[in-house]
This record gives C-alpha cells, structure tokens and sequence, in this order.
C-alpha cells in the first residue's frame, strides 16, 4: 500500500479502539451509499466511486550533531475521493488533464465525530465529481480531431473483495526514540569534515481503508517505521559529496539494534572522509562489477522501474503528451537478460533467508489481491507490473501491482519484493578476478568496481537538476540512473582505489543483456520508493516499501564520465571545533 509521506504531518500510537472504527467504516459506507445519487442533467453519471482512507499514528524525531532539532506526536487522517464517471471502457482518467480540479488529500477529523467526517466527505467528493465531469469534457473534445483506432477500456473490473483484517498497534515511547536519534546524530562530532549531517526517526502506524461502489470494503494495516541518516562533505577542489542510508521495517519494534545503525553511520561518515581525500575519476569506458548492494540498486532503477508499465494519456490537440514511456514497452517475449536470469515480483513473500522483507503486502491500493509474479522467465521478459487501468492489448487486467499515487486520474504501478536470480553464479572473489583479467586481455589499466549507488538519493534538487540535464547532453536520453558513491579503480595486482565525481553515460535496460556473470553472494535491499527520479529521499509525497534481493554482477563494458559541473567555493573560514565529548 502506499503511504502519504508523513514528513509533512507526523502521529500518535495508541489501541484502534474498536468504536473508532465503527465511526470510520460507518461514516465511509453511508456517504458512499449516498454518493450514488450524484447527477447533472445531461452529463455523463458516475459509474465508480471510492474512497480511500489512512487513519494513522505517527511519531517522528531528527537531530544534528547530539543537537535535536524537532519532534512531533500526533494522530492524522487522510482521505481521497475517486469518482469516475462515464464507463469502463470511456471515463475521465487517462488524460492529461485529468487530475485538473483536484484539490490536495483531504484531512479528516481526528476526533470520532460521524457528523464532521461525514461533511469531509460529501465535499470531497463533490469536488471530485466535478472535476470529473470538467475531464470527461475536456477529454472528448481533445479527442475530436484525433484517429485512436482500437481504444483500450479506460478501467478493468476485478472482483470486490470484503476483508477487515486486524490492525494492531504499539505504543512507542517518544522520549527513548529521541533521545536514541539524538544519540546517533553525535557520530558525526568525530568527523570534523562532515559539513552538514541529520539522523531522523519516523514511525507510521496506520490503519488503511478502501470502499467503493463495486462492493469491495477493505481495512489493513499499513505501517511503516526508518532512520533516515544523511551527511555532506566538500573536497578540497570544492566538489559536494553526500551519503546517506535509510533503515527501514515494517514496524518500529523490527528496526536494528542502535549498536547496529551506530556502526553503520561510522563506516557512512569514515566513507565520506575517504572520498574528500580521493581522487578525482576519469572518462571510462570497460568491464564494471557491481557488488551485491550496487547491483540491487542498479536493478531497481533500470530493471525494477521499466517493468512499471503506464498508460501514454490523451494529449491536447497538437501538444506532446507529458510521458516517458518504459523502455521495455512492447517487448514482451524478448530477451533482456541472460538466459541464466530470471525475475519474480513476490508481495506474499515476508522473510528471505532468514531476512525480514519490507515489500510484503497482501492487497493493492485498488483492493486487488497480489500473488507472486514471474516478470523474466530465462531472460525472457513474460509480463509487467499492472494496475486496473489497461496498458495496451493483452495487458488489460490488473495484477495487484497498484501501490503509489500516479498521474492522470489513474494509480501508479510499483514492485514488492522482487527477487534477481541466476542460475549460474560462481563466488564474488572470481568475479573481482574475471574483470582483472578482462582488462589485462584489453590492455586497461584498471578496471571498475562499484560498491554503492546514490539511491536512494540524497542529492539536493539542485544537484538533481544539474545532473538530469547532463545525463540528456550526453546521449543518455531519459535513462536516468543514479551515479555511484563508491567507486573503485581495481589494478591488475588487485589493489583498489576509491575514486570520485564519476556518473553512468546511456546505461539503460538494454546494458543488462551484456551482464558476464553473477555472484552467489546477493544483498537485501530494501528502501522506500517513490515516482520522483532516483526516489529522491523527500521527492515525492507518497512512498511504499519496496524490497530488491540481486547478486552482484559483472559487466562486460560500460561508460562513465567525470562529472563537469562547476564546483562550489570552498567557505571563507573554516569550521568551528566540534567536541564529541558534550
């Protein structure tokens, strides 16, 4: 299920007493049984309407340098009316106007009072009947002068579902979670050329409801708890460098140990020292091995991101749409990698070896139930991720793939635990030899080894900005991939060197048919992701966990570039002295 990114209001954790949610469900089925009367004389009725509904506690805390700087508590109900109107096979979504009228999530009361919720929601969904009908007219009216032969249903029907699943909750102690962020924001004292650090806590516990006019009623939990840690530094040169690392579980209680995170935001801040002090890289063009965790990270952007299959919208009259399709449209039944690979999407999947997954979930945002899911089968790529809205012939029916909030009146497709498996693998230690010998046979001086990607990222929008626009100068097109953080020279005598400033040129889905071999070692990764690009941490308002489980892998060749931005000024003075022991 998605998640309203809940930096903007944060929550409380109390029992979801049972008369709360009498309240909430009652007041929910009598709007929608009275929202079925909406009608305009001589305009199209609706045909679906539905409501969904996050009632949620959530806490959150951040802190710099042992400093806090804020912390909320305090409970949030979020409310979206959809009202489709027209037909299953012709409505107002899939246009790009679509969401024109559509004010932000509704806030619902928090106190359980049936009138105040209520009036919420007859307004709500007043105003979307109303943009809906404005849609439905500006769409045909776009479509007058334009040859769509064969149109594709605008909406699939799925089978209502009825489950009121249990939804527990925790009480969570404020004052031992802050004071535990606080605690973990002093690692950075130690590390004086660290310019900018935060570590920042947030649990959501949540109480997730759907109804709508089919006859699905549907409550589940939908908690999410994770520390965010982000850190900056600046070279000599005066190049910006930033990392960060994002612990997520599916509940507070599941989060790693303190002692855990703390090591971990050690080896970060060590991380960024080393890069301060390492060179700058250069122009590459040759075998890559990306270990375990840059591999799954690599995956869920070129691979993970390509199997979210949209719908190209309806466009003004003479104006291109504002669409970027998958690279991976219209392929189905060809080869995109390996034979030795294939790829499973598997929400009812909870533990992996013994590790917990985050992309576990039982239904969809539209109420459809999610089984697992063979996307490449041999190399072979056999289906896609898929929502209620039909993306082109055979791809008409939904998989239960709809988990974030998508653009034109339509949900967004997303992945849940998707598994990277090959078949033929042989340890990391004759990988890193492989590409070793690969460059001695192209007479190279070095090869490249990647231990960690930016995604995640934590670039600023200025960066991010700065970065896309290169990318498109320099042939990549809209095959954004996030450049890498830990990047290595690996010499014929096997010694590394940490290198910087390095970016991918053009490495899109089609990179992944020249993957040499892959490891028996694989990583867990999990994160939260969004429709910004490179899931900028912060980029989007609404998230969903997502888990990717890849072994590392060894290219045969791939280009990376020196960055060429313009580079900051270094600061007039230097920093004042941090003392770790206050």
């Amino acid at each position: 299920m998605r998640l309203l990114a809940f930096a903007l209001a944060a929550l409380s954790a109390l029992p979801l007493a049972a008369q709360q949610d009498t309240v909430v469900l009652r007041a929910l089925d009598d709007e929608l049984s009275r929202s079925k009367m909406l009608r305009i004389a001589s305009l199209d009725p609706p045909y679906f309407i539905e409501y969904s509904l996050e009632d949620a506690d959530v806490f959150d805390a951040s802190a710099t340098l042992g400093g806090l700087l804020g912390s909320s508590h305090r409970p949030l109900r979020a409310f979206d009316a959809t009202v489709r109107v027209g037909s299953y096979q012709f409505d107002n979504t899939n246009y790009v106007f679509s969401s024109l009228g559509r004010g932000s999530i509704a806030t619902l009361p928090v106190e359980n009072s049936y009138p105040a919720i209520r009036q919420t929601l007859w307004l709500d969904t007043d105003s979307s009947f109303k943009a809906a009908e404005e849609a439905i007219a500006r769409k045909r009216a776009a479509l007058k002068n334009m040859n769509v032969p064969d149109a594709l249903p605008d909406f699939s029907k799925v089978t209502p579902v009825q489950t009121l699943m249990p939804v527990p909750r925790q009480a969570i102690d404020p004052n031992a979670w802050t004071d535990r962020v606080v605690r973990l924001s002093r690692v950075f004292l130690s590390h004086p050329r660290i310019i900018s650090s935060l570590v920042s806590f947030e649990s959501i516990q949540a109480a997730s409801y759907l109804v709508n006019s089919e006859g699905t009623r549907l409550r589940q939990p939908n908690d999410l708890a994770y520390i965010t840690v982000r850190a900056q530094a600046q070279a000599p040169d005066g190049m910006m460098m930033h990392d960060s690392q994002v612990f997520p579980a599916l509940e507070f209680t599941a989060l790693p140990p303190e002692s855990d995170i703390q090591t971990a935001i050690e080896r970060l801040a060590a991380n960024l020292d080393q890069l301060t002090q390492a060179p700058r890289g250069e122009d590459y063009s040759g075998p890559v091995l990306f270990e375990p965790l840059a591999s799954a990270q690599l995956f869920a952007q070129v691979l993970g991101n390509n199997l979210k299959l949209t719908r190209k919208p309806v466009p003004q009259p003479g104006r291109p749409a504002p669409y970027i399709p998958s690279e991976l449209e219209g392929r189905i039944g060809s080869r995109i990698l390996p034979e030795s690979f294939d790829v499973v999407d598997d929400p009812a999947q909870a533990v992996w070896q013994g590790q917990s997954l985050i992309g576990t979930y039982a239904y969809d945002d539209e109420g459809v139930k999610a089984g697992p899911l063979n996307v490449v089968d041999h190399g072979v790529l056999k289906n896609f991720l898929l929502t209620r809205t039909p993306v082109a012939k055979g791809l008409e029916t939904s998989n239960g793939r709809a988990r974030l909030h998508g653009n034109f009146g339509a949900a967004a497709p997303g992945y849940g635990n998707l598994f990277i498996h090959s078949s033929n693998t042989e340890p990391s230690s004759g990988l890193k030899q492989r590409l070793i010998q690969l460059c001695k046979e192209r007479n190279k001086p070095y090869g490249i080894l990647i231990r960690q990607l930016d995604f995640p990222s934590s670039a600023s929008l200025d960066e991010l900005r700065r970065l896309v626009a290169a990318m498109q100068q320099d042939g990549s097109g809209n095959h954004f991939v996030s450049p890498p953080i830990l990047a290595y020279r690996v010499y014929p005598d096997g010694r590394e060197e940490l290198v910087r400033g390095l970016r991918f040129r053009d490495v899109s889905v089609r990179s992944l048919k020249d993957i040499l071999a892959a490891s028996n070692e694989n990583a867990v990764f999990s994160f939260l992701d969004n429709t910004a690009p490179f899931a900028i941490i912060g980029g989007a308002n609404y998230i969903t966990a997502a888990t990717v489980v890849a072994p590392g892998v060894l290219f045969d060749e791939l280009d990376l570039e020196a960055s060429q931005d313009e580079l900051p000024k270094l600061p007039l003075v230097p920093p004042p002295p941090l003392e770790a022991s206050k």
